[in-house]
């Protein structure tokens, strides 16, 4: 028996099928067979796959689903691809999943990688059937398409083989990964990236390399891959957990973390999925016109634009019909009926091509939630539970000095001033800025700053914050996104490369900025600050996309809310000046890593979520906000705030006991993996220590600022401003903006 009944799935895009689908089935199995997938041994007998198992797969439907308007040639190498990445998985899973030999599997990855070559290189002899068919596609399809795409290629390609390992090391440790986590990995492991590739193929339509990188493609490439996956763990939950012994199943990852029956967690994985198609759309009809009219990108690239999101839109409906036809998923009762290669399938399976369907399906209940939030609602001061926090608080002894020179910094930056757009005056005055107290955060979260470095931390807080403010403040409630925008980009020119002069600041934001640039960037070399202006430029930009959203009056989506609040929190900034700080030691490829990756952002969510919790009167009652998560918890959930709260809560528990997990167990892994030097090692080990005091400052400087108390928010009695911004470019982790700076100092502080 299933062990949950198939929710209904929103699916707005009708499912076609390609006329090419036989011509594909009989080239596919003809190729695996050359390449000795149907003969492929399992480790304890018998084969990993013959060719009824393949029959009954049925990749070849897949592909015709998924790309119903390619010719015949384009329609075989990309099946026969789909064909090399389920054999692959289900190889290596069958290698190395009993076994546990993680040296064994981490040898078989790192020889697989020697067959996506460059130009003049030439691959090894194969030695198995993934080895065989990884050469045979890429000599097909690398000169067919750009060096940028081949670049992009390469990358979603190798994520999705040597991510296998971390699916691999937490079935050996019996450890099932928290939601956020479990997204992020999934996209990386899942290959859902790698199919938005072979969508540009098959379109034949690469995406501008220019644009490729933007918000607005990036995020239509990764909801597009968390729609697949999604959907995907609840058609193979039978298989993958209950027969397979696997946990990298995202019903499960919400059965274990929210404490549901499996029914509950499926339902709940459905609304996720939901939420992302949504996002999908919003995406693509308001952020991507808005871009290709911005950049002033020619009408036939516009066009290969609008065949990528067609082709992506393709995909979701082609794959929902094959995962309720193949037999490698649990499906019974979702579709009746043979597919057909001429017209529009029928069956239950086929809800996305017909006009009558489930609520569920039609997506109006999540989409009328995200949209009808009642504004300055009063809800009250909520009180926190014990939140989980391991690492203690140190204090600089310098904190005196820095909050009075704090207060002169803010003043002569002109931050008490009048701001036109502004009601009563300016966004701050002295006694406020005076209780938000920025130097006790610095003096926290760096305490063995210098003077100088403190002076600079807290003036970073300042800056951020006030930028943060202002914006919703002076473009917020005129809906003036123009202006927003205008405001925005001037920001760049206040980040000289070279001996470039600036304007006349215009506001506090560019006066502070333009100190602050040459204070932090004056000592680096031009690549150094072409990272750091475009780290800068990532996070005030975020200040855009929340006007966006307050002008939609739109509740984020909750996997968007959360990766741009790091941005909008100015944690990812911070990150960045760590990684530019030891540009010269530490090999740049070490901090893509998945170890050091999840060790910043498990560290980022903490903060951000602290944030969140505290302010939630502020933003919710006195603002009318709409960016926290407690109440991106409430619409998603549909819960009462006090429910919200604790998911909230328990989401910050989650992503520290990762943290600690990391630092116990994938730390000194990563070391031997890489080979790294002992000055290496105290580098990371150090940014570890650091961004243990980075987050138990955050957090006791939340307890101890008058910022978020109720008290203070009703003797100011207007709507105030967005959420509070905590970002410190000092101490080591920011060396490169310090060419002499002493050793054994601390990085994010």
């Amino acid at each position: 028996m299933q062990p949950f009944a198939l929710p209904d799935f929103y699916m707005p895009y009708p499912a076609r099928i390609n006329p090419n689908l036989e011509r594909a089935r009989e080239h596919s199995t003809a190729w695996a067979r050359r390449m000795g997938m149907l003969e492929a041994p399992k480790p304890g007998g018998g084969v990993v796959w013959d060719d009824a198992a393949l029959s009954r797969m049925d990749y070849a439907l897949l592909c015709a689903y998924t790309h119903p308007d390619c010719d015949g040639p384009a329609l075989d190498l990309i099946t026969d691809w789909y064909v090399w990445v389920f054999f692959f998985d289900d190889q290596f899973l069958e290698q190395f999943k009993y076994s546990r030999d993680l040296p064994a599997a981490n040898a078989y990855l790192g020889r697989l990688e020697l067959f996506m070559t460059a130009d003049g290189e030439t691959p090894p002899e194969p030695t198995n059937a993934a080895e065989a068919g990884l050469k045979d596609l890429w000599e097909r399809t690398v000169p067919a398409m750009s060096h940028g795409w081949l670049e992009r290629f390469t990358t979603s390609t190798h994520n999705l083989m040597v991510e296998s390992m971390w699916e691999l090391d937490n079935i050996s440790r019996g450890r099932i990964a928290n939601p956020i986590e479990y997204v992020q990995m999934r996209r990386r492991v899942g290959g859902a990236p790698w199919s938005a590739n072979l969508v540009e193929y098959a379109v034949g339509a690469e995406v501008p390399a220019r644009l490729a990188g933007t918000r607005p493609m990036r995020v239509l490439s990764d909801t597009f891959s968390d729609g697949v996956h999604l959907r995907n763990d609840l058609f193979s939950y039978q298989r993958e957990v209950q027969e397979e012994g696997e946990n990298a199943n995202a019903v499960l990852v919400f059965e274990r973390f929210f404490g549901c029956s499996t029914q509950e967690a499926a339902e709940l994985v459905n609304d996720l999925l939901t939420s992302r198609l949504q996002q999908f759309e919003n995406t693509a009809l308001t952020e991507v016109p808005r871009l290709l009219a911005e950049q002033a990108v020619p009408v036939h690239e516009q066009s290969g634009v609008a065949a990528y999101v067609k082709g992506l839109q393709d995909w979701q409906s082609g794959g929902h019909e094959w995962h309720a036809r193949s037999s490698r998923y649990m499906n019974d009762g979702a579709v009746s009926g043979p597919a057909s290669a001429f017209g529009r399938p029928t069956g239950l399976g086929t809800s996305a091509a017909t006009l009558v369907s489930a609520p569920a399906s039609l997506g109006l209940r999540p989409r009328s939630r995200q949209q009808s939030h009642t504004p300055f609602q009063p809800v009250g001061h909520l009180p926190l539970p014990d939140l989980y926090m391991p690492y203690p608080i140190r204090i600089s002894p310098h904190l005196d000095a820095a909050r009075r020179y704090a207060v002169g910094w803010a003043r002569r930056m002109g931050m008490f001033d009048s701001v036109p757009g502004v009601e009563l005056g300016g966004v701050w005055d002295e006694r406020r800025f005076i209780g938000f107290d920025f130097p006790l955060c610095a003096a926290m979260i760096h305490a063995d700053a210098s003077p100088e470095q403190l002076d600079l931390s807290s003036d970073w807080l300042a800056w951020g914050t006030y930028g943060d403010d202002y914006f919703p403040l002076v473009f917020g409630a005129t809906r003036d996104l123009a202006a927003a925008k205008l405001c925005d980009e001037r920001l760049s020119a206040f980040m000289p490369l070279d001996a470039e002069t600036t304007p006349e600041p215009t506001n506090p934001i560019e006066r502070g900025l333009g100190d602050l640039w040459r204070r932090t960037a004056g000592p680096m070399t031009v690549p150094a600050r072409q990272q750091f202006r475009k780290a800068v430029e990532d996070m005030t930009s975020s200040w855009l996309w929340e006007l966006a959203n307050e002008a939609q009056h739109r509740i984020p989506d909750p996997v968007d809310y959360i990766e741009m609040r790091r941005k909008t929190f100015g944690s990812e900034m911070t990150m960045s000046l760590a990684r530019l700080a030891h540009s010269d030691v530490v090999p740049p490829k070490i901090y893509q890593t998945r170890v050091m990756r999840e060790l910043d952002t498990a560290a980022q969510d903490y903060a951000c979520f602290t944030n969140d919790l505290f302010s939630y009167q502020k933003e919710i009652e006195f603002e009318g906000e709409i960016h926290n998560l407690v109440l991106v918890v409430e619409n998603f959930l549909d819960v009462d705030r006090w429910k919200a709260r604790d998911v909230v809560a328990d989401l910050m528990t989650a992503r520290m006991r990762q943290f600690e997990h990391i630092i116990a167990n994938d730390l000194l892994a990563l070391f031997e993996e890489f080979a790294l030097d002992e000055p290496v090692r105290r580098i990371l080990i150090r940014h570890a220590d650091d961004l243990k005091e980075w987050m138990s400052g955050i957090l006791e400087w939340h307890r101890r600022c008058v910022r978020y108390t109720e008290a203070e928010l009703r003797r100011n009695g207007v709507p105030g401003a967005s959420r509070n911004f905590l970002f410190l470019p000092t101490g080591l982790g920011t060396s490169a903006v310090r060419i002499a700076a002493p050793a054994g100092q601390a990085t994010l502080r």
